[in-house]
């Protein structure tokens, strides 16, 4: 195909996707040891999917995540030095085999076209922040309007989908964030083994976001490393470790007295829960691996009276001023100084919609 000439299908509709990063409130990460979770959806961070209608199926390459063409061999070692080796083609691809497959063997017939896609992010890399399941969840509402099957694959199946995707490519992860995307909003989450077994997902309760107290996210540029944070945890859950397995019930349970304490908007108790959260993670994990950095943006926010947590494994951290706005404006302050951005928490509405919530009645 001439590189000159657009891969699009004459008059063809563009669909375009939008997914945002996504905060673990509490709960986790006992999401991938049958736990409880509670997560919300991020407005501050997006990535975004566009599909065209084409004559050929084309995975098009971002220009700066999927960056081929150097300057120089410095540039090329530095940027891998800051970026690792793996944009979001791989993503895209993945998803298009793993909804592919699911569609064959549940006989959801697809019709023939065929499309390209292209994607967009601004989710900063290596904050604990899905970006990466941003994307293929992005991709995959693409792929359910493209073949009008969105009626036909279950909502609380979409993101077995989305994890199966990066299952493929190695990428360590539980369900938690991708039930966050898939849905939007401020959702709980219980993974029971009995749920799982017998159903093949969790429960999944959306809760009104109103419900929420004002919260500050807390993130350092650097990139930090989400993937090593279960590694050893895992082994030692599965070898029956008795502290590893008590430390992550108590983690799970967090997530039940957080909802209450939501309904109830009692923000002095979410406060303990937030920070018995990271505590425990700290127990089980320990200082080495979870790293000097991102153990300093949670005690920056603890050292204004802050409660703070990570939002996911590592790289960035969901605060609480339970003093209200002076705190905050301190907590500001100290996140200036030890060089760390603080944003006030924007979060999504649900996003689901009718064709959606139908197949949450069946």
């Amino acid at each position: 195909m001439d590189g000159a000439k657009s891969p699009a299908v004459s008059g063809a509709a563009a669909i375009e996707h939008k997914v945002y990063a996504r905060v673990g409130l509490l709960g986790n990460p006992s999401d991938v040891y049958y736990g409880r979770t509670i997560s919300l959806s991020l407005a501050n961070f997006w990535a975004s999917v566009r599909l065209l209608p084409s004559d050929e199926l084309v995975i098009s390459p971002h220009p700066v995540h999927d960056l081929v063409q150097f300057d120089s061999l410095d540039h090329l070692v530095n940027r891998l030095k800051s970026e690792g080796y793996y944009g979001g083609v791989r993503l895209l691809m993945a998803l298009c085999k793993g909804f592919h497959n699911y569609c064959k063997d549940n006989n959801i017939d697809l019709h023939g076209g065929n499309f390209t896609l292209s994607y967009e992010t601004n989710i900063p890399r290596q904050t604990g922040l899905s970006g990466s399941s941003a994307i293929v969840c992005a991709a995959l509402n693409c792929l359910l309007d493209f073949y009008n099957v969105r009626h036909l694959v279950k909502v609380e199946v979409r993101p077995n989908l989305v994890l199966n995707a990066e299952k493929e490519l190695g990428i360590v992860a539980g369900l938690q964030d991708r039930v966050a995307q898939v849905y939007g909003g401020l959702v709980y989450m219980d993974f029971s083994k009995e749920n799982m077994e017998k159903l093949g997902h969790g429960i999944y309760i959306p809760m009104d976001i109103s419900l929420l107290p004002p919260l500050y996210l807390i993130y350092a540029e650097n990139p930090s490393d989400s993937g090593k944070v279960h590694s050893t945890v895992r082994q030692r859950w599965l070898n029956g470790d008795k502290f590893i397995i008590t430390s992550m019930d108590e983690v799970a349970n967090l997530a039940l007295e957080g909802r209450e304490a939501l309904l109830k908007k009692d923000y002095a108790k979410l406060s303990k829960l937030l920070n018995r959260n990271f505590d425990l993670r700290r127990s089980m994990f320990g200082d080495e691996c979870l790293g000097a950095l991102n153990l300093e943006m949670v005690e920056v926010a603890r050292r204004v009276g802050a409660a703070s947590k990570f939002t996911g494994s590592g790289g960035a951290v969901v605060a609480f001023c339970p003093d209200g706005p002076l705190q905050a404006k301190r907590l500001e302050d100290e996140c200036r100084k030890a060089g760390f951005i603080l944003k006030p928490i924007q979060v999504v509405p649900s996003r689901l919609n009718d064709a959606d919530l139908n197949t949450l009645k069946t």
